[in-house]
């Protein structure tokens, strides 16, 4: 391995080429989404340079690359915005997949934001040797005093294991890859997943003249976008100010049922806990209605229980019915991917979220952070970017005031040799 040297993005092609081992002035953030970008534009505002090193050739890859064209905010923009810097006044209420990537894009020209592209961690562990982490890409190592993890709670698509998946006559698609409902016109399509991605796939190929069949194997909660107005999770921020959780989520289900009906006449059952409560302890997002419940109740969307089986012209299911389709999309999700490269950790579980719940799984030891594993959305992000970048900033003007300290006294060594 070549020798250390500090970093200057502007020299990066050249380290890379002799396979240096790069020493980072300030941390090293790991992903570019939202996350990455908010953590970044936090410490610069405290006076901390730091040095992003994304997989992909973009910012905000995810959104860039694996989102459907259709795609909006599912909640108001001023619930969406990182720190320091908010949309334009001129962006609709709920801003389009476009429009989210231009804010993207526009928050890291501001903050003169610069991360490195096509750097895919491989490892990254504490060396409790020096007292620093090593971070390991393809071509080149980094090494830094801190290490903010920001590659969020939705780094890989969940592919899940269905007997005879492989058997279909055409290849199974997940929505990570799905981009318009035109590609599936006049089509039968097996939608496996009725989380938010579901339904609006679901609507969307019905725009399409397809003829969508939606998995619904488990509980979910479906609540309006809006009611009577105001958005859903408005609605609920306000109320959770003056009362108890519960009694919130009461609130939310019966207007829900005023509003939306009885989902369960529709084959969409509720779970037992509540929507908030749901969501805060596992994670769960409810649904947020766009028009696929209206689409429902007219049969151009079917409801279909758990599959059994993948076949080469369609699907079993669980309740005994067997129907062929032309396409099958996943509609299943994604997953943290953090226990594939930082190693001798075990701020993490398994399945790659700190184990520290909200609001305290921002910061782990010997300089480790985490940012947008909150389950909270780009609130939570915020709220983890901003205390990053306080304390990161506290120790960097502690190192640097005491380098300044060692300074003054060789300087004064010098004088009086």
């Amino acid at each position: 391995m070549g020798s250390c040297s500090c970093v200057r993005r502007e020299d990066h092609h050249e380290l890379l080429q002799q396979k240096h081992c790069v020493s980072v002035h300030g941390p090293i953030i790991v992903g570019a989404g939202p996350s990455g970008l908010a953590a970044s534009a936090c410490l610069s505002e405290n006076g901390v340079p730091s040095l992003i090193l994304e997989r992909s050739d973009c910012i905000a890859s995810l959104w860039q690359n694996r989102t459907y064209d259709r795609l909006k905010l599912h909640l108001p923009k001023h619930f969406c915005e990182l720190p320091l810097l908010g949309f334009p006044k001129n962006f609709p209420k709920y801003p389009t997949k476009r429009q989210f990537i231009s804010y993207m894009e526009s928050y890291a020209q501001h903050f003169l934001i610069k991360p490195i592209f096509n750097q895919s961690v491989e490892k990254a562990e504490f060396d409790h040797s020096c007292g620093f982490w090593r971070v390991q890409t393809q071509d080149c190592e980094y090494i830094s005093r801190w290490l903010i993890v920001a590659t969020g709670e939705n780094a890989e698509p969940v592919i899940p294991e269905i007997p005879g998946i492989d058997k279909f006559k055409v290849p199974v698609v997940h929505t990570s890859t799905y981009k318009s409902g035109f590609e599936f016109k006049n089509q039968r399509v097996l939608v496996i997943g009725c989380g938010n991605s579901g339904m609006e796939v679901g609507l969307d190929l019905c725009r399409y003249n397809a003829i969508p069949h939606m998995v619904v194997r488990n509980t979910v909660h479906v609540l309006p976008r809006e009611m009577f107005g105001v958005s859903t999770f408005g609605v609920a921020m306000a109320l959770l100010k003056w009362l108890p959780l519960k009694l919130v989520d009461k609130v939310l289900l019966l207007l829900s049922s005023f509003i939306l009906g009885n989902t369960d006449e529709l084959g969409i059952r509720r779970p037992k806990t509540g929507p908030i409560e749901l969501k805060n302890v596992t994670g769960k997002t409810p649904v947020l209605d766009v028009g696929a419940l209206s689409q429902i109740r007219s049969g151009k969307i079917k409801v279909v229980e758990g599959v059994k089986e993948i076949t080469r012209n369609g699907a079993k299911f669980m309740d005994g019915q067997e129907k062929e389709f032309d396409s099958i999309i996943l509609a299943t999700g994604y997953r943290s991917n953090v226990p594939t490269w930082l190693k001798g950790c075990d701020f993490f579980t398994k399945d790659g979220m700190p184990r520290t719940p909200f609001p305290n799984g921002w910061k782990g030891e010997n300089g480790l952070y985490t940012v947008g594993f909150t389950r909270r959305g780009i609130l939570g992000t915020t709220s983890d970017a901003v205390k990053i970048g306080q304390d990161i900033a506290d120790r960097w003007r502690t190192i640097q005031d005491f380098n300044n300290t060692c300074n003054s006294h060789v300087i004064l060594l010098r004088k009086h040799e």
